[in-house]
């Protein structure tokens, strides 16, 4: 008998994952993975943040724990100790009681929970969702999923290699009013290029007057400059300004978490009322799709985030990736300044976070992947954890290469 579903295409297969099944495929001794968003040691090896080990070994010995299920919305005490880290411990927002929060499954269900409200709940019927260009993949696939139409605006300028303020705030601008933008607060995927404070309170300027919907999707804090509360100046501006707004949180990063989905949606409303109905929405929907989220990795979490000598360590460990990460990107920089490669570099370090958006055309990646190894997105991202002191004047000879000799 045929098949009811011979008509169903097949999918493409992911860009990430696709990519580093062919670095693990590749039996090349001087391969190099620099597509996988996930931090790496100077052994190239994955990190257990030594903090989560010791959460580990507390949580395996309290006898109190179970596996029961958690509440639809979450760990209470993982999704406050959420808010509060993104806010800050003294947010007057928090204080009034307009902070609501519900854990998801890290930062993309975060983002998907979120769009999936709006798609129901969003006054402005036909709203469309921008997003930066370049973006994250998913951002696309999850508003478009939930019938959410998807627009993008200007970020990343070829010419500076740095932010293109004007274009994004003139597409802010010719927005219809009430548009859901979608905005990076800090290290920004792919590009690594962030706002300086200056341009955050531009951005906040037009997004306020044309009564814009902020939607910040922030998988960084802490991991970016080494700093949390630096890394959470553009959300909190906005919330001084009295903005409503979500904030999509993942603790993929910076615990190293990866596979426990560990991930709090942060809503900030005009009313506790508000704030209130919200929740219930997001519960009600939340309760149809996963029921109720997992608890380990908000258990680790909230360990950590309320226990003050555990969150001290915990700064430290992000410091350790942090510095790690900044000192690549001073190292690529200057090979590349040792060798001559032409054109400018100083975006390298210019640029903050996991990523760099390094500016090597399509052509001249691919000629990096077939003939030194090294796996990088068509895009020319590159994930600076995967660099180390053993591989990084090779791939900066690589890069020499294929900047002179490939158009």
């Amino acid at each position: 008998m045929a098949s009811i579903f011979e008509t169903v295409p097949g999918a493409p297969a992911d860009i990430i994952f696709a990519l580093t099944a062919a670095y693990k495929a590749d039996t090349d001794p001087k391969k190099v993975n620099l597509g996988v968003g996930a931090y790496r040691t100077e052994e190239g090896k994955p990190w257990v943040l030594p903090v989560v080990k010791k959460a580990d070994h507390i949580m395996v010995d309290d006898e109190d724990l179970d596996h029961e299920y958690l509440p639809i919305l979450g760990l209470e005490g993982f999704r406050k100790a959420s808010a509060k880290l993104i806010l800050g411990a003294d947010s007057k927002a928090i204080a009034e009681g307009r902070v609501g929060a519900a854990q998801c499954i890290s930062g993309t269900g975060a983002v998907f929970t979120g769009a999936q409200f709006l798609s129901r709940h969003y006054p402005i019927k036909g709203a469309a969702c921008y997003i930066s260009n370049p973006t994250w993949a998913n951002h696309r696939a999850i508003f478009e999923g939930v019938g959410i139409p998807v627009h993008e605006y200007p970020y990343w300028n070829p010419e500076t290699k740095g932010l293109d303020l004007t274009g994004m705030l003139a597409t802010m601008e010719s927005a219809p009013e009430g548009s859901i933008f979608l905005i990076h607060p800090c290290a920004h995927n792919p590009t690594g290029v962030d706002p300086t404070p200056d341009q955050w309170k531009q951005i906040a300027d037009v997004m306020e007057r044309k009564a814009h919907f902020t939607f910040f999707d922030t998988a960084y804090q802490g991991f970016a400059s080494g700093s949390l509360d630096k890394d959470a100046y553009s959300i909190r501006y906005f919330v001084e300004r009295g903005f409503e707004m979500f904030i999509a949180q993942s603790f993929s990063k910076n615990f190293g978490l990866y596979s426990e989905r560990a991930g709090n949606l942060t809503v900030v409303a005009r009313t506790p009322e508000i704030k209130n109905h919200i929740e219930s929405q997001i519960a009600k929907a939340q309760r149809a799709v996963i029921s109720n989220p997992p608890a380990y990795g908000s258990r680790l979490v909230s360990l950590v985030l309320n226990d003050e000598k555990l969150y001290k360590e915990w700064e430290e460990n992000l410091a350790t990736m942090a510095n790690r990460i900044i000192d690549m990107r001073k190292a690529l920089f200057e090979e590349l300044t040792k060798l001559g490669t032409p054109g400018t570099w100083n975006h390298i370090v210019d640029q903050i976070g996991m990523f760099s958006f390094t500016g090597l055309k399509k052509s001249q990646v691919q000629v990096l992947k077939e003939k030194y190894h090294v796996y990088l997105t068509d895009n020319g991202r590159i994930s600076m954890a995967g660099l180390n002191t053993k591989n990084v004047k090779y791939f900066a000879a690589a890069v020499d290469d294929v900047v002179r000799n490939v158009v």
